[in-house]
């Protein structure tokens, strides 16, 4: 017995990105917040989670970052919602980028800590939802950020905070 429901129900998505290490070797000569700009206004290619997941930049600021991107049936879990590492990978990207923003040239992080909480399920009816980073504290070693994911109207779908290490960069 066929164990696929229908075949006429399948669907297909194709995704295509730069080469990251390229994105990442042209980032390691700019600021933080200048090698965040670059992506955003497409100078600098995005990372291949960013096409994967499909999240793309609504704001770059010095300690705040904005992503927005469209849940789809693509993002479904066996439940038929949105899998929750969807939004768990949208939010740690908005706050460490928030992060990444403060950095100088030749800085940047790594995720230490995260924890999200998910607050309502999202679906492919919830409409474009919008990650937003801010950081809390930057030290000499640590930084932390807190992060929302919201609706247009506000409606709040998740909420996380992030620890991340400081690192030097070794693209340099």
């Amino acid at each position: 017995m066929d164990q696929r429901l229908d075949a006429a129900s399948s669907r297909t998505r194709t995704v295509t990105w730069d080469d990251p290490l390229a994105s990442a070797k042209a980032g390691a000569k700019l600021s933080g917040i200048e090698y965040l700009r670059a992506m955003a206004n497409g100078t600098i290619p995005m990372p291949p989670l960013a096409a994967l997941l499909g999240f793309d930049f609504d704001e770059v600021s010095e300690g705040r970052v904005v992503f927005s991107m469209m849940p789809g049936e693509h993002h479904y879990n066996p439940i038929g919602v949105v899998h929750g590492g969807v939004a768990a990978t949208v939010l740690d990207s908005a706050m460490g980028c928030a992060v990444q923003s403060t950095q100088p040239r030749g800085r940047g992080y790594s995720t230490l800590e995260l924890k999200v909480n998910l607050v309502r399920a999202l679906t492919a009816d919830s409409g474009r939802v919008h990650a937003i980073g801010t950081v809390i504290h930057v030290g000499r070693q640590t930084a932390t950020a807190e992060g929302r994911l919201v609706d247009a109207k506000g409606k709040l779908y998740a909420h996380s905070t992030t620890t991340c290490i400081l690192l030097d960069n070794k693209q340099d």
